[in-house]
């Protein structure tokens, strides 16, 4: 899941695993798709806060225990010659 972040042109992504991890990352076209490793949370979830230079679309997807996954709580999607990625739209 992402939603605004607390800071001015900044995205949080959120994410909570079903089962025990032992790492999660966040990799997308905001990072050059190079996995940067998410905080854990207190609740078990994983969040990071990516500052955002270009408005529009984002691509993305999770690194869970180095298996790429799209977001669950995320229904948005795009199709490219290497898959499907999640969807953040940046305002």
């Amino acid at each position: 899941m992402y939603s605004k972040g607390n800071k001015k042109g900044t995205i949080r992504f959120a994410y909570k695993p079903d089962m025990e991890v032992k790492k999660v990352e966040l990799a997308g076209d905001f990072n050059n798709w190079v996995p940067s490793r998410m905080r854990k949370q207190k609740d078990g979830s994983y969040v990071s806060n990516v500052g955002v230079i270009v408005k529009g679309k984002l691509e993305y997807k999770y690194v869970v225990d180095g298996d790429w996954r799209t977001d669950p709580d995320n229904s948005s999607f795009a199709v490219n010659e290497y898959g499907v990625n999640s969807v953040a739209q940046a305002d």
